[in-house]
């Protein structure tokens, strides 16, 4: 059963910025202002994502933040910590190294019923003539969510 906390935060994320409108692009063009980083980093000190650098890495990239996302996913060991900084790394068109990253996750939970192949996304966002490719910016919210929601589950006892 999920903790209060852990139950309020995605309402929160989204009254903030709903998923529908983060990660607009492939590769962030444009810095979140201050507003959004204050609400982060008082989001990241609180319950569940205190808890887990998990959770704050997937935060950052939800609001652009790669630099802050990448420091927190490199130190994070397993799966999970390969597949957020293999995300960081093909949002800001490291593509070979999201792949290095992605080789030591593919086998995550979160994605093994989905079907996803990190890798072959790889691929599909290097070939993209467009940053805004919209199917492919919904594939890549979809996978932030699927991820995330695996974490949220991890901290609160369901894993």
């Amino acid at each position: 059963m999920r903790t209060e906390p852990v139950s309020n935060c995605w309402t929160e994320l989204q009254s903030i910025l709903p998923l529908d409108l983060a990660m607009p692009s492939l590769m962030p063009a444009l810095p979140v202002g201050n507003k959004i980083i204050a609400v982060a980093n008082r989001i990241c000190s609180e319950p569940p994502f205190n808890k887990s650098q998990a959770l704050q890495a997937a935060l950052w990239l939800y609001f652009d933040e790669l630099d802050r996302s990448h420091a927190i996913s490199q130190g994070i060991q397993g799966p999970t910590g390969a597949l957020w900084h293999g995300i960081m790394h093909r949002r800001e068109g490291d593509f070979w190294n999201a792949k290095h990253w992605f080789q030591h996750g593919v086998q995550h939970p979160a994605f093994e019923a989905t079907g996803y192949d990190p890798v072959a996304f790889v691929d599909e966002v290097e070939a993209s003539s467009s940053n805004f490719d919209p199917r492919l910016v919904a594939k890549q919210r979809h996978e932030w969510k699927a991820l995330f929601e695996w974490c949220l589950g991890e901290v609160s006892g369901e894993r």
